[in-house]
């Protein structure tokens, strides 16, 4: 699992053309302390909001959100 959280990071820093609000926070964290901390945290981040779709049975709703990864019903 930690793998394919890495690699859905890496994919979304690097390959994904569009720009979402989890993109934009990774590529702050990159200039700040670097591409692979960037990518750890995205990763940890995308995990989060993986659980709480689990946790709570709802919805990941895309487009401007908190920064938080919202989930909504």
């Amino acid at each position: 699992m930690r793998y394919l959280l890495v690699e859905a990071a890496t994919s979304t820093m690097l390959v994904s053309k569009k720009w979402r609000s989890l993109k934009a926070w990774a590529m702050k964290v990159a200039k700040r302390s670097g591409t692979t901390k960037a990518t750890v945290a995205l990763a940890r981040r995308i995990a989060i909001v993986m659980h709480q779709i689990w946790i709570t049975g709802k919805c990941f709703r895309f487009g401007n959100d908190d920064q938080s990864g919202a989930v909504t019903t």
